[in-house]
């Protein structure tokens, strides 16, 4: 047990690590994210880091062990001199116990260190002959050469009669100092003697540490000059490109007369003046689609005004005939009832072209009111009762048991509901509607659910485009002008709410009308989901994952 709470508190610390990790780290991650001359940098320091580093190793190796050869050839031809030397003075003596023998080996090792420094840290001579144990071993000068001279050393020397050396470091007189050890058999009368021969690689050392030094020196620079010219580089490419992302953010915020600097003749010049050219292009092109879209409204507007006028005489007139119809003959009075009917579509259609004029030109205004959603409901879904039951569908209402009280303009929220539960009654394929209403603290929200032919994937972008049917061939029983929808939308944006569509081949569609509960104040979430709770769970070929259709919904 305490090891599972040791390993708990461990792993609840180290999350709060990574936590506090991640906050700190955060401003540096997005710095790194966002600028491209920050990362060309970073990468150029990092690589030439390596390479730098890498070649200043191999130049600082191999000029150390070329200086250690050169000691080593200079070393051993002197010893082989010495070694020559010292046999000559040696070879007069033919056995250990003579008594000058010990003094002819300290005159020998002192006149062939005669050339050297006597000083501490200098070359040391040193004669050893351990097989004799008369004869002890003498030195060049007063200096512990047991850390030096190695049992292995001797080993090599004495019993394999071979040249050997090693390098070795001793401290004297509180100073660490590097020695090359040679180590060389001496043939004499009496058997053979070791001369050794110790060298200090200070200058050696010396020389080595200040090519290190000056690799180092010279590497760094040279990174650093690598990471300025890399920026430098670097900047002559992103600044225009930084230029070409500002221009590009002024043009989509309708500041069509930016442009890009050009200067030079180069790629990047080029580039300027083909971003100029493209933005000059585009502006032609926006003013003449705002310019015919302006003319489009006008002439919409002009003509729904004017034919207003005609068609309230002719309204009167087929008022009259219609009342009188019972009089004339069949097919003159099937003519006025067909007359009747196609004077009420066109008066629809007029009455939806006022109202879009009226959106496109900003004059519609919000008259806002405290109401009851409740029975607004209620009352569209039995205006809408006699169209159900021609077509065999019956609407369900699903509605609080308490009032569901909102701010907002009570004519437009029942015209949008009005077209919702229209269309949906229209497209039910003889299956139920349900109507579903549910507020929360901050919003109200009305879904239109039917279980028709649906949505196919991207439908629902479209369907409130004007204009626009998921029936291209018109030939339904019922049918509007194909504003409905257009209109909806501009109300909910009206009320500062959201208008959305779902639907799927074969599973139906789902309409949600979300409002704020006070005029004003900003959506966050709606009380209802936009997938309904009833889908079917698989998905069919051509039907949108409940994921994707949710993000992809049109909020207006």
């Amino acid at each position: 047990m305490p090891v599972r709470r040791a390993l708990r508190v461990l792993r609840r610390y180290s999350r709060v690590l990574g936590r506090r990790f991640e906050h700190w780290s955060a401003p540096a991650r997005r710095q790194w994210r966002r600028s491209l001359q920050l990362r060309i940098v970073a990468l150029t320091l990092a690589a030439s880091s390596v390479l730098v580093g890498a070649f200043g190793f191999f130049v600082a190796q191999n000029s150390a062990r070329i200086l250690l050869n050169r000691a080593q050839d200079e070393v051993q031809s002197s010893l082989q001199g010495k070694t020559k030397w010292a046999a000559s003075q040696l070879s007069v003596y033919s056995v250990t116990i003579d008594p000058t023998l010990p003094e002819a080996m300290r005159q020998t090792v002192t006149a062939l260190a005669d050339d050297d420094p006597t000083e501490s840290g200098g070359s040391i001579v040193a004669m050893r002959a351990d097989q004799f144990p008369g004869l002890k071993p003498v030195t060049s000068m007063k200096a512990n050469t047991d850390q030096l001279i190695t049992k292995d050393l001797i080993k090599a020397v004495s019993a394999d009669s071979k040249i050997a050396q090693q390098v070795r470091t001793a401290t004297f007189d509180g100073k660490k100092v590097k020695y090359l050890v040679y180590g060389s058999p001496v043939p004499t009368s009496f058997g053979h003697v070791e001369l050794y021969y110790l060298v200090p690689l200070t200058t050696e050392d010396s020389a080595a540490n200040q090519i290190r030094t000056t690799v180092l020196v010279t590497g760094l620079a040279l990174v650093i000059l690598l990471g300025v010219v890399a920026g430098l580089v670097t900047r002559l490419v992103v600044l225009p490109v930084r230029g070409a992302a500002r221009t590009a953010q002024r043009l989509s915020a309708g500041l069509l007369d930016q442009r890009m600097k050009v200067d030079g003749e180069d790629d990047l010049a080029l580039l300027a003046a083909s971003f100029n050219q493209m933005a000059a292009n585009l502006q032609r092109q926006i003013v003449r689609l705002e310019e015919m879209s302006r003319l489009q409204r006008r002439f919409t507007s002009d003509v729904s005004h004017e034919l207003r006028t005609p068609l309230t005489t002719v309204r009167m007139a087929a008022d009259l005939i219609f009342s009188e119809r019972e009089e004339f003959e069949p097919a003159v009075a099937r003519s006025a009832e067909l007359l009747q009917a196609e004077l009420d579509r066109f008066e629809s259609l007029l009455t939806d072209l006022l109202e879009i004029s009226r959106f496109d030109a900003g004059f519609a205004a919000l008259d806002a009111e405290h109401a009851d959603l409740v029975p607004l409901v209620e009352r569209v879904a039995d205006r809408l009762a006699g169209l159900a039951e021609r077509v065999g569908v019956a609407i369900e209402l699903r509605l609080p048991e308490t009032p569901v009280i909102a701010e907002v303009d009570p004519r437009r929220v029942e015209r949008v509901l009005r077209n919702l539960v229209g269309n949906a009654v229209e497209h039910g394929e003889g299956r139920p509607v349900q109507v579903t209403l549910e507020c929360d603290d901050a919003a109200v929200a009305v879904t239109v659910r039917d279980h028709g032919i649906g949505l196919k994937v991207g439908e629902e972008r479209l369907v409130f485009n004007r204009f626009w049917r998921a029936d291209p061939s018109r030939a339904r029983q019922t049918g509007g002008t194909g504003l409905g929808l257009s209109i909806s939308a501009e109300d909910a944006r009206l009320h500062g709410g959201w208008l959305e569509a779902w639907g799927a081949p074969g599973e139906g569609a789902q309409f949600r009308l979300t409002l704020p509960v006070r005029a004003g104040d900003r959506l966050l979430s709606a009380p209802l989901p936009l997938i309904p709770r009833d889908r079917v769970p698989t998905i069919e070929a051509g039907a949108a994952a409940p994921a994707a259709a949710d993000e992809t919904a049109e909020v207006l």
